[in-house]
C-alpha cells in the first residue's frame, strides 16, 4: 500500500544510480515499486562511468547507456535521466552526487535505491556517514527485511525481477537465444542494441 504523501509538501526525489549496461526491466519494474510504496514524486536513473577494465566490446559506452536509459524511462512520467555522474573523468563517488542533487533541489526530501548487496557495503563506500545525512535509503529485497543501521533512516521495499544486464550481455555475445530481449528489456532498447550491434 503506498504511503501518505508528506505532510510537509516536500518533493520525494528518489536517485537510482549504477552502470545500466543495458538498462532492464528489472530497474525499471523495482522503480515503478518504489515510486508506489512510498509515493514519490520523481525517480532520477545515473548512469555512472564504467570501471577501467571493464571497457571494451562486450559493454556499451557511457552515450550509449545514456541513450538506453532514455529509451526504456520515456513513458514513465515521474522517471528522468541525468548525466550527472558520467561528466568529467570521475570518480563520482555517491556522496559528491547527493550533495549536488541536494544543492539543485534544496527543498527535496531525497533518496537512494539500491539492492540488499549494496546496503550490506554501504559501510565500506566513501563517506557513508555523510551520504546517509544527505539522503534516505530505500533497499530491495527479496525476502528478509535488511538489517537497520544507527542514524540511517531505511525504507525497504519488497520486489523482484529475474533480469540481468551481465546475463544479457552474455547471452548477446554468445549469440544465443533472444528470448531474454523479450522478456527482460523494453522493445526500444533491444532494437538500439540490434541497430548498434552492441555486445557481440
Amino acid at each position: 500500500m503506498s504511503q501518505k504523501r508528506d505532510n510537509s509538501g516536500k518533493k520525494r526525489i528518489a536517485l537510482f544510480g549504477g552502470t545500466f549496461d543495458p538498462i532492464h526491466l528489472g530497474h525499471t519494474h523495482l522503480a515503478a515499486a518504489a515510486v508506489d510504496q512510498l509515493n514519490l514524486d520523481r525517480v532520477i536513473f545515473l548512469p555512472c562511468h564504467q570501471s577501467p577494465h571493464k571497457l571494451g566490446a562486450s559493454h556499451a559506452s557511457a552515450s550509449q547507456r545514456l541513450a538506453m536509459c532514455q529509451l526504456a524511462t520515456d513513458a514513465f512520467d515521474w522517471a528522468q535521466v541525468d548525466d550527472h555522474d558520467l561528466r568529467g573523468a570521475g570518480p563520482w563517488y555517491s556522496w559528491l552526487t547527493a550533495e549536488a542533487m541536494h544543492r539543485r533541489f534544496p527543498d527535496a526530501r531525497l533518496y537512494w535505491l539500491m539492492g540488499t548487496d549494496q546496503w550490506q557495503a554501504l559501510p565500506r563506500w566513501s563517506r557513508p556517514d555523510h551520504l546517509s545525512d544527505l539522503v534516505e535509503f530505500i533497499v530491495f529485497t527479496r525476502g528478509d527485511a535488511p538489517s537497520p543501521r544507527s542514524g540511517y533512516r531505511l525504507h525497504p521495499i519488497v520486489g523482484d525481477h529475474p533480469a540481468s544486464a551481465t546475463e544479457i550481455r552474455r547471452t548477446m555475445r554468445d549469440r544465443a537465444t533472444t528470448g531474454l530481449m523479450t522478456h527482460w528489456l523494453h522493445p526500444a532498447v533491444a532494437d538500439y542494441i540490434t541497430d548498434q550491434a552492441l555486445y557481440g
